[in-house]
């Protein structure tokens, strides 16, 4: 097993832009297509062994590396079509029954799936609902992992009260890292867009529809283009007031919602190197809202240090090769950037979060996949601790997983005299954190908790913004870390957090 990335000192890219100004700078004008060369400032590194498909005859990218293992083929090159064999299939309580219809449509009633250890079933999405419909859905996933005698199947039988439920997880994309399911070199597919999230452990991962799913069930392998990929080099230590949350938000804005339309995205450059896994999971979280196929890390010793009393699952990382061709390279000096907010109803609809301090708000939601991570919590109980204030606003708190839960009861907040992030929200007058789900990141059922039923501004470490996303048609949603969403709540306007934190 490698134990360090090892990114090539030079490599070949179609054009090359350098992004570090602010946020308020113009969008990139169309690239020209000529080839350039630049150079990649890579640290020391120990050496490593090439992986399998990582000959020098055919230089490749990771994304092309991992499709091609998969593949069982020497090489893939951007735009081929090729089999490619699941590692891991993963599906939820919203897209799993008609996944599951469409298998025993195509493959027989009595049809078994191609492995039942590599499909991992999460309710997650319509959980803490009176609405008999999305309670059904949850029945479906028990009595066809029953028959097929699933092995990861993460239940919940009793709605009113998660915790006596073990084998209940919570939010799918941090569910699938927490457990050990996300693994260097594989393929991940599943029936959520967000399923981008695992390409922080440097796996192919990405979101496929019901369709595709029940093929996969029956079959084990799926049709995929090779996707052709962008580098994004993040450089300069992260500044104190700054999360993944912005420098995502910072990618989106600069080359839109639709700038990586089935591309890959590979990140790499000292500042996500020095990113822990959850924020790793932030940053390839939302290449989706970017238009991405996937998103990439080159693993790591963080990623394995992650990973060692989570899986016993044997891997073998791969890392894109010095000579492998990208379509577009991105630069980014991190030490430039200041706090963003994505304002409604777009995603790369970009602003400086000092630039909106006018904004009247009426809520925050600190909660997903995107948001909702222990890490997210801890930074959200920094904010309120620096400031000693209550919030101004409704706070809605909603953590992705009984383990985040149980971390923000449990874990002592840094520099609080031991005091936990329950604590500090109590004190701060924010709700009482509620159960682990998606929760109203997506609308829901009308009686989902923290759902807008209003139309209301909210801002929110989710990942979306366009309208009625999180409930109401015409409510305004604007996606920030969870520093600015505790420093907004903390005012009642959108608030820069270095109002707090400096």
């Amino acid at each position: 097993m490698a134990s360090s990335l090892v990114p090539p000192p030079t490599t070949s890219f179609f054009h090359t832009k350098d992004l570090s100004l602010s946020a308020s700078s113009q969008r990139c004008q169309k690239h020209a297509s000529r080839r350039v060369s630049c150079s990649i400032a890579a640290p020391q590194q120990t050496q490593r062994q090439p992986s399998t498909t990582g000959s020098v005859k055919t230089a490749m990218t990771m994304t092309e590396k991992i499709l091609a293992r998969a593949a069982e083929k020497e090489k893939a090159t951007p735009g081929d079509n090729i089999w490619v064999n699941v590692d891991v299939l993963m599906t939820h309580d919203v897209c799993g029954p008609g996944s599951i219809g469409i298998f025993k449509k195509e493959f027989g009633e009595d049809a078994k799936v191609w492995d039942r250890e590599k499909l991992v079933i999460i309710p997650d999405h319509y959980i803490f609902t009176s609405d008999e419909r999305a309670n059904r859905n949850v029945d479906i996933l028990r009595d066809f992992c029953q028959e097929q005698n699933i092995k990861y199947f993460y239940d919940i039988k009793d709605l009113s009260n998660f915790k006596v439920n073990p084998d209940y997880k919570g939010v799918c994309h941090v569910a699938l890292a927490q457990e050990g399911h996300c693994r260097p070199g594989e393929v991940l597919l599943g029936t959520d867009s967000h399923t981008c999230t695992a390409g922080a452990f440097g796996q192919f991962a990405t979101g496929i529809g019901n369709t595709d799913a029940g093929f996969v069930l029956g079959a084990g392998k799926l049709l995929l283009k090779v996707p052709p990929t962008l580098r994004f080099v993040l450089d300069g230590e992260m500044p104190s007031y700054l999360l993944a949350k912005d420098l995502i938000l910072q990618i989106i804005g600069e080359i839109s919602v639709a700038g990586a339309t089935y591309k890959s995205m590979e990140f790499v450059g000292s500042t996500v190197e020095s990113l822990t896994m959850e924020e790793r999971m932030t940053l390839c979280n939302m290449v989706v809202e970017a238009g991405g196929k996937n998103g990439v890390i080159p693993p790591d010793n963080v990623t394995y240090k992650y990973l060692e009393d989570k899986t016993s699952v044997p891997y073998e990382p791969v890392y894109s090769d010095q000579q492998a061709s990208f379509l577009s390279e991105y630069r980014f000096d991190v030490t430039k950037l200041e706090p963003l907010v994505a304002k409604p109803h777009s995603p790369d609809n970009r602003a400086l979060a000092r630039e909106c301090k006018d904004v009247k708000i009426n809520r925050v939601y600190i909660g997903s996949c995107t948001g909702g991570k222990t890490e997210d919590f801890m930074a959200a109980a920094k904010v309120f601790l620096a400031s000693g204030k209550k919030v101004k606003v409704p706070t809605f708190l909603v953590p992705a997983t009984q383990k985040v839960w149980m971390d923000v009861y449990s874990l002592p907040v840094p520099g609080s005299g031991g005091k936990t992030c329950s604590q500090i929200f109590e004190e701060a007058g924010c709700d009482t954190p509620a159960s682990p789900s998606c929760g109203a990141c997506l609308g829901g059922p009308k009686d989902t908790y923290a759902r807008m039923n209003e139309p209301q501004v909210c801002v929110s470490t989710t990942n979306r913004n366009f309208p009625g996303r999180m409930g109401h048609r015409e409510g305004e949603i604007y996606l920030a870390s969870p520093y600015t969403a505790a420093a907004s709540a903390l005012t009642g306007y959108v608030t820069d957090p270095r109002e707090f934190l400096q």
